[in-house]
């Protein structure tokens, strides 16, 4: 059996929001699909395609994008680079205009509600986010693919084991807690020097650190674009952004020009508890509520889990003083391992596992890359993991409307504050009277997740999403 290979660019995509396995997905889903008409040149004799989205897709596509993400990918745009300004011009194009240009080439008629499907009451059985293409030919023939969005931007075509198209020999293969820590042990390298080294066999280190950095830069942005946008949240639930009128109280009326001086004014502002508290949250909001407009962010590892590692770097950048771009490099490539980890031994999809598959493991990614930052050893780092998750164990995924808006944008402070106070408690701990491992908490997120009931899975069928009742315009 060919074991899973993870790289951290496969853990930190830039992407588009509002979601990893419903909007970016299927959009490179999409990409995928035209790619292989492309390649068995069925592209110029296609004259009608038709999509249809299964279980989980379809009960909370509308709100998650999916409709939005597949024509885009169809049409041949890149998530990492499209205009996000453009997303509703675009949509509104193709609905008016009852045309799709497949890979910005080919014409064919489509009619969004003719040719979309939602099929709320069908799953597929490898994954519930599941979703196929039809192209008619003009040959009679129909070609049809069928992909699965197993989470975090992930994308499986059917009958076709995933990421099998980047094996390489892995000098460090790593599937498990225990076996980082005896790679740690037997060579005396660091986790993120483990990791650099398996990186290695895809690119240069150099490319590595450039693309690490870029990943960076897109965090920086959408934090500093979110901590200062006013509005109302797109979709129906009215829910007012929060983050810049946090920002606004917290700094005062000072001026400021870019990112590095806005950042030198949050130092300025002190170290007491509460204000680190309300500063964390503000970065965490102001991601997830770009997130929710469709902003560019970055999965970590997935889209609506995406503040909160930002937010645990933020709180190790201005107050903790630690912001050399090796240690930038640093704290990704922990977060990154035990990212992968998790998605090896159990999930990072919420269709699959609930929000503890989300929120859980992306504070157990930011308490595990803190922990290393902050000087701890490698197993104070899995120890800070282990604690992270066993505290966001059974926690459902229950959007409400379908939207990831309430509750998952104010989940990313918690998940956020979460992982700050379990690096805390790793750092003062000693790992060796811990009575549970990550590898331990991790199958029992696995086992959790198998338990829990699918109306808790992102499909809007249970939790809050039932208990709040509200009125949404169809999409």
């Amino acid at each position: 059996m060919v074991k899973e290979q993870i790289s951290v660019f496969d853990i930190f995509k830039i992407g588009i929001g509002p979601s990893s396995s419903h909007t970016l997905g299927p959009w490179r889903a999409a990409l995928q699909f035209v790619k292989s008409l492309k390649k068995g040149n069925k592209l110029g004799i296609t004259t009608q395609v038709k999509i249809f989205l299964y279980g989980s897709l379809a009960k909370t596509g509308k709100g998650h994008g999916t409709d939005v993400a597949v024509l885009l990918g169809l049409s041949g745009y890149d998530p990492v680079t499209f205009d996000v300004d453009l997303i509703d011009s675009k949509i509104k194009q193709i609905r008016d205009s009852r045309e799709l240009r497949l890979a910005e080439q080919k014409v064919i008629e489509f009619i969004y509600t003719d040719d979309l499907y939602f099929l709320y009451n069908e799953i597929l059985s490898y994954h519930p986010n599941g979703l196929t293409f039809q192209a008619f030919l003009n040959s009679g023939k129909v070609f049809s693919e069928t992909y699965y969005s197993v989470g975090g931007g992930f994308v499986v075509k059917e009958g076709e084991e995933e990421n099998l198209d980047n094996q390489v020999a892995l000098p460090y293969p790593i599937n498990t807690a225990a076996e980082l820590l005896a790679y740690c042990k037997d060579t005396g390298l660091q986790i993120h020097e483990l990791v650099m080294a398996n990186e290695l066999t895809w690119r240069s280190e150099l490319q590595t650190k450039a693309g690490l950095l870029n990943v960076f830069n897109t965090i920086k942005e959408c934090i500093y674009k979110g901590c200062r946008t006013n509005g109302i949240l797109p979709g129906g639930l009215n829910v007012a952004r929060r983050a810049a009128g946090i920002n606004s109280k917290l700094l005062g009326n000072v001026d400021y020009k870019n990112f590095d001086e806005w950042v030198l004014l949050i130092k300025n502002t002190g170290k007491e508890f509460s204000n680190i508290l309300d500063w964390v949250s503000c970065f965490a909001l102001a991601v997830n509520e770009e997130n929710a407009s469709f902003g560019r962010v970055v999965t970590a590892p997935t889209n609506g889990a995406a503040g909160v590692i930002p937010a645990v770097l933020m709180y190790f950048i201005i107050f903790c003083d630690e912001q050399s771009e090796e240690s930038l490099i640093r704290f990704f490539s922990v977060a990154s391992e035990i990212g992968s980890i998790f998605k090896k031994g159990a999930t990072i999809s919420a269709a699959m596992g609930g929000c503890q598959a989300e929120i859980g493991v992306s504070s157990a990614m930011a308490a595990a890359a803190l922990t290393d930052g902050l000087g701890g050893s490698q197993e104070q780092a899995l120890m800070a993991a282990e604690i992270a998750m066993e505290h966001h164990l059974g926690l459902t995924c229950d959007p409400i409307g379908g939207l990831v808006q309430i509750p998952c944008i104010e989940r990313n402070t918690m998940g956020a504050i979460k992982a700050i106070a379990a690096a805390q408690l790793a750092l003062q701990g000693n790992p060796g009277q811990a009575k549970v491992s990550l590898d331990a908490v991790i199958n029992t997120m696995w086992e959790t997740a198998l338990d829990m009931n699918s109306k808790y899975k992102e499909t809007s069928d249970g939790g809050l999403a039932t208990n709040i009742p509200l009125s949404l315009p169809e999409c």
